[in-house]
């Protein structure tokens, strides 16, 4: 048998539904889809280790009587320059509430007006001509994720499996073993044993989230490495407009404040943007000025930063009652306080970062990708709702939405799936692979890319610095996979490789885009082109790379 990496193949385990990811729309989908069938669930480190749990703001939703589904549609369209598909938008709208009324089913606890109304509280932020924002006060995605986590391990259909770090799906298509593209299982390294299982399932979901570890400064916790996105498109998947990266424009400044973010939920409550020297720079820039959308924003900062080589811009709501910020923003107001920062009198020192990958893996209505028997929801897919670039506290409400959604298909799904051939795939085989003794290699490439990214296709680019990134991902895919090949693979080697791809995706999806248009400037093609560009950017390896060669029965080299 051919070798393609890894540690010898231990042990095969045949699933109806196998979820990748234990964020929002991996455990949401997991509840729902247990009502068909049993459901596994992997997740590379532990179930609470995810971006759901770092998020700040909260989840939009219709549920003021002086707000409607028309402002929310209106404002995500507007926020999304243009590219966002209105039929998705519309359901996500619509269905938002109904989503947040089963959260409060299972128990979330989000912030109250005061016990005399028991309404929830709604906040504000950029983008939003409402307040529409559900919350448990500066920490909603840790809320959400313990309601979640909870009523999964209480589940007696779901199973968890923890310390799983996917490294490719399977299909007898890449296998060789036939033209049949239906995706049914991937091979998995336990963190613990080192060895790489068989997973064989009838529906496989990712939900393995997003992708701000490619870039060198971002909110995303360490496994935000674009794992959905790289092995979907490695399998054949076709991927979607990778070029809108958002930037959340605020994230604290400080030598020891790792990926801190400042909610956007701070201006909505009034807290301005201000140059070191105390004057505000936003009012002449946008209309909404300090809660303009996040790209609008960044680009500000960016440009105020390079214009007077400052390292950072100030975020000031001093003007708060300090009570007011010690209930409205306790975690915030916790960790300024850390690193010797009052934001109740003084401004807090912010910076742009990676924050939210607005493409993905290109999904329908029901998160079903182009690959059948793969379901993509949450962060990883590109659904449509996002477009060009993606309105403030509409991230969990989509990891919601589709996860009700791909669940309810999946019933369908299962039926047409019909079994796994499961003797016809062959185990993991490492071949002649040794055990790793370079892992500066991986240091270096990993540094290298999130480096690269960062100066090259960052906030601004130019088409130049696009083709240099271009041509050095070449060379550093070449040292990456010769180093997968010869070496036993291990997490981190998994992470690297699906990082360059994903890199790898966003340059050549943003050299596609000639024009200016939401999260994706360049300063070659400034302005907005809807004659040529107002469509989606979909890439597949088709289109990318060279054919493959002929195939090899019970080869496992499609897998490169």
């Amino acid at each position: 048998m051919t070798h393609f990496g890894g540690s010898v193949g231990r042990v095969r385990y045949e699933r109806d539904i196998l979820v990748v990811g234990s964020g929002v729309a991996g455990l949401s989908y997991a509840l729902k889809a247990a009502e068909h069938a049993p459901v596994t669930v992997l997740t590379k480190r532990g179930i609470a280790d995810t971006a759901t749990r770092f998020a700040q703001g909260g989840i939009s939703a219709v549920l003021d009587p002086d707000d409607s589904f028309e402002a929310h549609i209106e404002d995500t369209l507007r926020a999304g320059a243009g590219l966002c598909h209105e039929e998705v938008v519309r359901l996500c709208v619509e269905e938002g509430p109904e989503r947040i009324h089963e959260l409060l089913e299972l128990g979330a606890r989000f912030t109250r007006r005061g016990p005399e109304t028991g309404a929830l509280d709604l906040g504000r932020e950029g983008g939003h001509s409402h307040r529409r924002v559900v919350h448990a006060a500066d920490m909603t995605g840790r809320e959400v994720q313990r309601v979640l986590v909870e009523s999964v391990r209480r589940h007696p259909h779901i199973e968890v499996a923890e310390g799983k770090v996917v490294i490719d799906l399977i299909s007898e298509a890449r296998l060789g073993l036939s033209d049949d593209p239906r995706i049914i299982g991937c091979y998995v390294l336990d963190r613990r044993t080192g060895a790489v299982d068989t997973y064989l399932a009838r529906i496989v979901v990712v939900a393995t989230g997003g992708a701000g570890k490619v870039y060198l400064y971002t909110s995303n916790p360490d496994t935000a490495t674009g794992d959905g996105v790289a092995m979907a498109y490695r399998a054949g998947a076709k991927i979607a407009n990778m070029e809108f990266f958002q930037f959340h424009p605020t994230c604290l400044y400080h030598p020891k404040a790792k990926s801190f973010l400042i909610s956007e939920a701070l201006r909505g409550e009034g807290a301005v943007l201000k140059r070191m020297d105390g004057t505000e720079f936003m009012e002449g820039v946008h209309p909404l000025a300090s809660l303009a959308p996040r790209d609008v924003v960044a680009r500000a900062i960016d440009r105020e930063l390079k214009r007077t080589g400052d390292d950072h811009v100030l975020l000031d709501i001093s003007f708060a009652d300090r009570e007011f910020l010690l209930e409205r923003f306790p975690a915030i107001y916790a960790r300024c306080k850390e690193y010797g920062i009052d934001i109740a009198a003084e401004p807090i020192p912010v910076v742009p970062a990676a924050h939210y990958l607005c493409g993905g893996v290109s999904t329908d209505m029901s998160g079903q990708s182009s690959l059948p028997g793969l379901f993509v929801i949450g962060e990883s897919a590109c659904t449509g709702l996002h477009g060009a670039n993606r309105l403030a506290s509409n991230s969990l409400l989509e990891g919601l939405v589709f996860a009700h959604r791909a669940a309810a298909a999946t019933l369908q799904a299962l039926s047409e799936a019909g079994a796994v051939e499961g003797s016809r795939i062959p185990e993991w085989n490492p071949g002649e692979a040794t055990e790793p003794d370079e892992q500066v290699v991986v240091t270096q490439n990993w540094d290298e890319i999130r480096r690269l990214m960062w100066n090259y296709v960052g906030i601004v680019r130019t088409t130049k610095r696009l083709e240099r990134a271009r041509r050095r991902l070449r060379l550093l895919r070449e040292e990456i996979r010769e180093y997968y090949w010869a070496f036993r693979v291990t997490p981190d080697v998994i992470e690297l490789r699906n990082i360059e791809t994903v890199a790898r995706l966003v340059v050549e999806c943003a050299l596609r885009r000639k024009e200016s248009r939401g999260l994706h400037y360049t300063l070659d093609y400034p302005e907005r082109n809807d004659a040529a560009f107002a469509a989606d950017t979909v890439v597949d390896r088709t289109t990318l790379e060279s054919p493959p060669g002929p195939r090899q029965p019970s080869s496992h080299l499609a897998l490169r």
